[in-house]
This record gives structure tokens, C-alpha cells and sequence, in this order.
């Protein structure tokens, strides 16, 4: 009980930052705000679902998924902090920096480490809309079933869709930059042959 009131805190006080980041100009992807908010709502639902046959049946594997999400969490922090120490040491960042806005090629490996795992977590999120979706036929199944089975299933589209059109954007700005470096090298190179010429 106590730790989905801390979901329905923590999702809320997500939500408004995200809000305050918008509104100074963050380019935060609107499905990320919306998961958020949908989170606390989901987190709500699960705080007031009573104790019941169906709720017993889905608690362990509810904690099972909020394992594996912390885990995840753990190594999305990791990657954003290795990003953001690196730009730092490259004098790009300041101190005060939290998030950053664009990519750059070297981050891209940090990244394909971290996608399969969060397919595993869609994954499971799915998994949860399902079996959510196969209690709701208990005799005994409140609101609260089909509620969550809906939203679990909502994660599971919104999470994996924004993933698979975010990817070929960073693939098109690492290119991008690739074009940038090549098309420096040879402008240096055929600036040279100028000025040795000249």
C-alpha cells in the first residue's frame, strides 16, 4: 500500500516537471508526458483496489515487473549520466545541466545497450494488459481489473511505438553529423591544397 501511494507521489511530481520543462522550451516527447500522467492514474487505480482474490493473483507478478522497471530506470540514469560527464569533459554541458537535447554519435552505443531492455520491459507491460484482461472474467473481478488491463495495454503500444520512431531519428542525426565531420575533413583537405598552391 505504501509503495503505490510512493507510485502515485512520484508519477505526480514526474508529471509537473515535465510540464515546467515544456513550458521552457524542453523538446520532450508528448507521449512521455502522457505516460507519466497515465502512470499516476494507473498507480491511483492500483492504490484503490481492495484487497481480493484478483488482486492476490496479480501482486506478485505486479512486483515482479516493478523489479524489472527499477531496473531499468537504473540503467536509463546510467546512460544519462555517463552522456551528460562525457559532455561535460567536453566543455558542452555546464554543472547545472540534468537532460539533454540532441544526440550525438557517440551515444548511440550506450543506446542499443539499453533497447533491448526496454523491449523486454514493453514486453512485460503487455503481459500485465493480458493476464489484467484474463482476471477481469474472475466472478469476483472489480473495476480496477479492466481499468488496468487497458492502461498496462496503453503503455504497451505508446512505450513501443515512441521507441521505434524515436530510433531512426537518432540514427538520422548521427548520420547527419557524420555528413558534417566528412564535409569539414574536406573542406580542411581542400583548403590546404589552396593555400599550399597560393
Amino acid at each position: 500500500l505504501l509503495y503505490l501511494a510512493f507510485l502515485v507521489w512520484y508519477y505526480c511530481t514526474i508529471s509537473i516537471r515535465e510540464s515546467i520543462l515544456k513550458a521552457n522550451g524542453s523538446r520532450i516527447k508528448g507521449w512521455w508526458r502522457m505516460h507519466h500522467i497515465l502512470s499516476t492514474v494507473c498507480s491511483g487505480v492500483l492504490l484503490v483496489w481492495p484487497e481480493s482474490e484478483t488482486w492476490s493473483e496479480f501482486k506478485q507478478q505486479f512486483l515482479w515487473y516493478n523489479i524489472y522497471n527499477c531496473f531499468i530506470q537504473y540503467l536509463q540514469f546510467k546512460y544519462q549520466r555517463g552522456a551528460l560527464y562525457r559532455l561535460k569533459a567536453l566543455g558542452e554541458r555546464d554543472n547545472m545541466d540534468i537532460t539533454i537535447e540532441g544526440f550525438h554519435s557517440w551515444m548511440w552505443r550506450g543506446l542499443t545497450f539499453l533497447l533491448p531492455f526496454l523491449f523486454i520491459g514493453y514486453t512485460f507491460q503487455l503481459v500485465n494488459a493480458l493476464v489484467l484482461y484474463n482476471l477481469s472474467y474472475h466472478p469476483k473481478a472489480t473495476w480496477h481489473v479492466i481499468v488496468s488491463s487497458v492502461l498496462f495495454f496503453i503503455f504497451f503500444v505508446g512505450n513501443t511505438t515512441t521507441t521505434i520512431m524515436v530510433v531512426p531519428d537518432k540514427i538520422r542525426e548521427k548520420m547527419r553529423f557524420q555528413c558534417r565531420v566528412m564535409t569539414q575533413r574536406l573542406y580542411n583537405v581542400v583548403n590546404e591544397k589552396v593555400i599550399k598552391i597560393g
